[in-house]
């Protein structure tokens, strides 16, 4: 059965009714919901909000370096450290390296861009900080549903947003209802605002529905992948902040690594890969574990245990491809849009700062009689906010990566160091990108083969035992969410011409070439090994691959990550 078959045989569904409904529980959504609920509390109002979180609890599906820079959360809980957030570790120094294959270049201090510098940062678990910020939610009165994806926007008569409708429960594999069916739900509000991480699954359609990134750059991306790690406390040096550029990357392609030492005797640690890169034969997975074989890094691993893995796209495209936020019924908050701040390597403060704009704008529609209308009052605060000037120094700078290291590397020097340093707040000229990433993949013929190492499993891993780490896990007997348009296309051009980058580009081992019993090919997909990290979705090159919302609670479970 299809959907709608399925809803016109056991509809209509059951439906509740909210003034502000948030897709989304990570910082974004989070930080809506507390600050609907704050404002009301302050003025004596009541807005009733909801958040829906696809993954087992806030924080299961977080992924993120992370440094956080503090000023937003200060201005949602100024008390925060009373209170007991999870920032526990700051920042104590700053190292950025230049790699060659066994050398380093160590940047000078005074070289380095203030960009990079994270005096009064903090070295943090982001799926920590969002439990705690579940917590504050649910203490000023937010509903927060874990294990509930939100699979379908819907839409009033007029086109505005009405709300969503969650996923059905107890689908087989054939698409067939199975005896533990169960009907979702749909929700509706005054505003729904979609705050769904980077490639979000309903703000993609709700950005080609509208035409929301009319005039603007396409969107780009990146994909990181991390590790957690425990190493000897001999080696550890809490606070300490390492990035690297350079190897194992060609120069034509961009890449690079961060090492930060937490507490505990732990360091979190990845490798963020663009996802505009052209050779198929490339894979960000086993780039990110030859990168650990560096001296620079390998020394501070060895005699250490890997405890965690993870991956997830990264929006980065900044202002350059930064969508329309508002249409009528609701808004895209954090990475939904793509306020990511590429040149700080931080996006967290920006997911919580658009999360209070969008809500302030959503509690004076609500609270003045207004719905399912534009929230035009949240982008003109984002434009006189210091968020807005952040990124408008920036702007330039993913676009410059996309022109190779060298030049990047100069230009960005001269944007992020040399200009702040002669009076500019923001470079006066502005680069532009006219091709998707998934449309910069050259025929597999075109590009060398690349050769990776086979992994060690003390330093190096292969993709399996990683996922098996991340504690990922998707009922097998549900469909798979991970749908293709033609299901031809995955061999008859993939393969054909660019050697099935689909099973290096995932970091999970999700998509595999296999053999029939006549030995023509097919493309299996292993969907339960999904970490949600969106990569397919981005770089396929016929775009043929749509992801799609699991069941709820289905997917990584990440812990300290």
């Amino acid at each position: 059965m299809n959907p709608q078959e399925i809803l016109a045989q056991f509809g209509p569904r059951e439906a509740m009714e909210y003034d502000v409904v948030v897709v989304g529980g990570g910082p974004a959504g989070l930080a809506t919901a507390i600050r609907l609920k704050q404002l009301a509390a302050e003025k004596g109002t009541d807005v009733s909000v909801v958040v829906l979180e696809k993954g087992s609890e806030p924080g299961a599906h977080i992924l993120s370096g992370a440094l956080m820079d503090p000023r937003a959360l200060t201005e949602l809980f100024p008390d925060w450290k009373e209170r007991g957030a999870p920032l526990n570790q700051p920042v104590t120094g700053d190292e950025m390296l230049f790699l060659s294959q066994t050398g380093k270049l160590s940047t000078p201090q005074f070289l380095i861009p203030q960009s990079l510098h994270n005096d009064g940062n903090y070295v943090i678990s982001l799926g920590n900080l969002v439990r705690w910020l579940g917590e504050q939610a649910e203490a000023l009165g937010v509903e927060i549903f874990p294990g509930f994806s939100a699979a379908e926007v819907l839409y009033n008569d007029n086109g505005s947003v009405k709300g969503v409708a969650t996923g059905n429960l107890g689908i087989g594999k054939d698409g067939e209802p199975t005896d533990n069916f169960q009907l979702g739900m749909e929700l509706h509000a005054k505003y729904t605002i979609f705050a769904e991480g980077s490639r979000g699954h309903l703000g993609r359609q709700l950005i080609a529905r509208y035409k929301l990134d009319a005039g603007k750059d396409p969107q780009t991306y990146a994909l990181g992948i991390k590790e957690l790690w425990e190493i000897d406390p001999a080696k550890a040096k809490p606070g300490h902040v390492m990035h690297s550029l350079g190897w194992p990357m060609d120069n034509q392609t961009y890449g690079g690594g961060f090492l930060y030492h937490m507490e505990g005797n732990k360091v979190t640690l990845g490798f963020i890969t663009g996802l505009e890169y052209s050779n198929p034969w490339l894979s960000p997975f086993d780039e990110m574990q030859r990168w650990k074989t560096h001296p620079a890094f390998r020394q501070v691993l060895e005699g250490g245990k890997r405890i965690g893995y993870g991956a997830r796209a990264i929006t980065c495209g900044g202002l350059m491809s930064l969508p329309k936020t508002v249409f009528p019924g609701g808004a895209l908050v954090g990475c939904d849009a793509g306020f990511l701040n590429f040149a700080r390597i931080k996006g967290s403060h920006a997911a919580l700062k658009t999360g209070m704009l969008a809500a302030a704008a959503a509690y004076d529609a609500v609270t003045g009689g207004r719905q399912h209308d534009e929230l035009s009052a949240y982008p003109a605060a984002f434009e006189a906010s210091w968020l807005y000037e952040e990124l408008q120094s920036s702007r330039n700078t993913k676009q410059w990566m996309k022109k190779g290291l060298y030049l990047s590397s100069l230009m960005n020097g001269i944007e992020l160091w040399l200009l702040p340093k002669l009076g500019f707040k923001s470079p006066p000229w502005t680069i532009h990108s006219t091709v998707p990433d998934h449309a910069r993949l050259k025929p597999a013929a075109q590009c060398p083969q690349i050769a990776y190492p086979k992994p060690d499993g003390k330093l190096t891993f292969d993709k399996l035992s990683s996922v098996f780490i991340s504690n990922t896990n998707h009922e097998e007997s549900q469909p798979a969410h991970l749908t293709l348009k033609d299901a031809s296309v995955p061999v008859n051009i993939n393969l054909a011409r660019y050697a099935g980058p689909e099973s290096r580009y995932c970091p999970a081992g999700v998509y595999e070439f296999v053999k029939n019993p006549d030995n023509t090919d097919r493309l299996q997909i292993n969907a339960q090994n999904c970490v949600h990290c969106k990569t397919c979705d981005i770089k396929d090159p016929t775009q043929n691959i749509v992801w799609v919302t699991p069941e709820g609670g289905g997917g990584p479970n990440y812990s300290g990550m």
